[in-house]
C-alpha cells in the first residue's frame, strides 16, 4: 500500500494556514458576505482561505489536480486535492464556532476517486482530525500529538445516538416518514449538522449520522476518516465513498438499519 505520510504532512501544513485566515475574521464586524447563485452564503474568508490553500499546492504539488467549492476545478492529474475553506459558513458568518476546513487528497482507481487523506480542522473549536488510507484516523492538534479514533460498538438502534442537519432536505427526498420514524426509535438524536457528526461517528461518540444533499468537497475529508476509524461512509443508495451526492456514516454494525430508514 502506498504511503501517504508526506501528502499528510502537507494537508496539515494547508490546514494551519487556511486556520490562521479564517481566525483572523472570524466574529470580525466588518466581514464582508456575498450571496451565491444557489442561495448560500459566502464570506472573504472562504475565498481566501481556499486561494492561499491552492497557492501552496501550485508550489508543493503542481502536477495534481485541486477541486475547490469556492474556485470550481483545475487540472487532471490523476491526483485531485478537494478542499472546502470553510465548511459551514452560515456559522461561521454568524459566529457559531462549529465550522471547519476540510481538505482531501482522491486518487483515481477504476471504481473511481478514492479518497486517501483527509484533514478536518476546526480552529474555533480548537480540534483537528485526519486519516490516510492503511494509516488509521487520529484526533489532536498535530502528527505527534494524537490519539487514535475508533467508532462505538453500538449494535442497535434502540441503543444509538443519531445525528443530522437539517429536516427541510428529507422532506424534499421524501424520506421524512422514514427520518422520523429513525429518530422516534433511536436512543438520542441532535442536530449537530456539517462536518461535526461524521467527526463524532469516528470517535465514536455518536453511533450515525446522514444528510440529504450534499457536494464532494463536502464529504471526501469527512469519508476517509470515518472509514479509517473503523466506519462506513456511503450514499444514501449504499455506494461507498462520497460520490452519491448525499450521505450516510454509521459505526458499521448499524449501517443497514440506517439505510433501511432513510436509504434510496
Amino acid at each position: 500500500m502506498p504511503d501517504y505520510h508526506d501528502d499528510l504532512r502537507l494537508a496539515h501544513v494547508l490546514a494551519d494556514t487556511a486556520d490562521a485566515t479564517t481566525m483572523e475574521r472570524f466574529k470580525a464586524l466588518d466581514l464582508k458576505v456575498e450571496t451565491k447563485p444557489d442561495m448560500t452564503p459566502v464570506s472573504e474568508a472562504d475565498k481566501a482561505a481556499e486561494e492561499l490553500i491552492r497557492t501552496s499546492l501550485q508550489r508543493a504539488r503542481p502536477r495534481d489536480a485541486v477541486l475547490g467549492e469556492e474556485f470550481g476545478s483545475e487540472g487532471r492529474g490523476p491526483r485531485r486535492w478537494v478542499v472546502d475553506p470553510i465548511d459551514g459558513t452560515k456559522n461561521y458568518v454568524r459566529g457559531v464556532p462549529v465550522w471547519a476546513t476540510l481538505i482531501a487528497l482522491t486518487e483515481r482507481t477504476e471504481e473511481g476517486d478514492r479518497p486517501v487523506v483527509g484533514v478536518v480542522s476546526a480552529p474555533a473549536l480548537n480540534r483537528r482530525w485526519w486519516a490516510a488510507l492503511g494509516a488509521g484516523a487520529y484526533s489532536g492538534r498535530s502528527l505527534t500529538s494524537a490519539t487514535r479514533l475508533s467508532v462505538s460498538r453500538v449494535a442497535r438502534v434502540q441503543d444509538a445516538s443519531f445525528a443530522f442537519s437539517s429536516l427541510g432536505g428529507w422532506e424534499e427526498r421524501g424520506k421524512l416518514g422514514g427520518f422520523l420514524d429513525l429518530t422516534r426509535d433511536c436512543w438520542r438524536t441532535r442536530g449537530y449538522g456539517d462536518f461535526w457528526p461524521y467527526m463524532m461517528v469516528a470517535e465514536g461518540s455518536v453511533d450515525m449520522c446522514a444528510e440529504p444533499e450534499l457536494s464532494l468537497w463536502d464529504m471526501a475529508a469527512n469519508a476517509i476518516v470515518v472509514q479509517e476509524a473503523g466506519g462506513t461512509f456511503t450514499g444514501l443508495d449504499g455506494r461507498e465513498g462520497p460520490h452519491s451526492g448525499n450521505a450516510a456514516a454509521s459505526n458499521g454494525l448499524l449501517h443497514e438499519d440506517l439505510l433501511a430508514y432513510i436509504g434510496d
